[in-house]
């Protein structure tokens, strides 16, 4: 199944003329929310070089796009809320809210843009978009799962999907770190991001 197309140098008129179109992903075209109650964003990013941190932003909303029959123009946007950060210890995060990181009262949104779509095979995409965190915006990809669509116990029609991207924090900016004394530092600047994703199609 393909939501999201590969770039193709033939036309779209071309494209439709010799493509079949699958009627299970037609019938998925339109736009859904984002639903933040069943959905997580969130990270993982190593500490003290030794172990794990994971943490998810409570606070988030978004809007995906899909073209069942001109996959190539789905969409995606979201805007995270930093100040709803919560890796479980509150001392940490309200430092991660603070300027040596976030800075989330001069900065309150994270927001990614999509800019292109493509399918990988089988069930898996790439999106690609911008990402934006303080005030540098930087391309993103995120390699996503598409799960399925079903229609809930309330007759909302929902899809699925889930996937993660790697990146360097440094990249945005956020630099901050402290030294250990058997060598190397508190905080990796590799986070991988992660996305597992629950969307309800908006009424036509």
């Amino acid at each position: 199944m393909g939501l999201f197309g590969r770039k193709n140098t033939e036309s779209a008129a071309t494209a439709t003329a010799t493509l079949p179109v699958d009627p299970a992903l037609a019938a998925l075209t339109g736009s859904y929310t984002i639903d933040a109650a069943h959905s997580s964003i969130g990270f993982t990013v190593r500490h003290a070089m030794v172990t794990n941190v994971r943490g998810t932003f409570a606070d988030h909303e978004g809007t995906l796009n899909l073209h069942g029959t001109t996959p190539a123009e789905s969409s995606a946007s979201i805007d995270v809320r930093i100040a709803s950060i919560d890796t479980g210890i509150a001392d940490r995060d309200n430092h991660l809210r603070s300027a040596d990181f976030f800075d989330a009262e001069q900065f309150p949104l994270m927001t990614f843009r999509s800019t292109e779509a493509a399918h990988l095979g089988g069930d898996t995409y790439r999106i690609t978009g911008d990402l934006t965190i303080k005030d540098v915006t930087r391309p993103l990809s995120i390699d996503l799962e598409f799960n399925g669509s079903a229609t809930d116990v309330y007759g909302n029609e929902r899809v699925g999907f889930e996937g993660s991207a790697t990146i360097l924090r440094s990249d945005w900016g956020l630099t901050w770190n402290a030294a250990l004394e058997t060598g190397g530092v508190m905080v990796s600047d590799k986070v991988k991001l992660n996305f597992d994703i629950s969307a309800i199609k908006k009424a036509a």
